[in-house]
């Protein structure tokens, strides 16, 4: 947009030397603005994958006893609680194991 901004005024409204620096201005905006993005959308890893359902919470939509069924992020899974967990109640993820995962009951 910078750039475009700067070349309009020196086509447009500005003189011959006014003009060239309107139009690096310009650039230099778009290259800083550029740099810029690119560094903010680099600043944190994103987070993928089942490993990335560790230490949430899920709710028990199947009774655990050892084994059941959890929602968690909109996702049924397969659930293993050595505790018990009963229907609608809340837990934590502790580990995935292939499609299973290990859940607590929360605190």
């Amino acid at each position: 947009m910078g750039l475009l901004v700067g070349l309009l005024l020196a086509l447009l409204v500005l003189d011959e030397p006014w003009s060239w620096v309107a139009v690096s201005f310009g650039f230099a905006w778009e290259i800083g603005e550029t740099a810029l993005l690119v560094w903010w959308s680099k600043r944190r890893r994103s987070v993928v994958g089942a490993e990335a359902l560790v230490s949430r919470r899920a709710v028990v939509t199947a009774a655990c006893m050892p084994h059941g069924q959890v929602r968690v992020a909109g996702e049924l899974w397969r659930a293993h609680c050595e505790a018990g967990a009963g229907e609608g109640d809340e837990v934590i993820v502790r580990e995935v194991d292939g499609l299973t995962l290990v859940v607590e009951p929360s605190p």
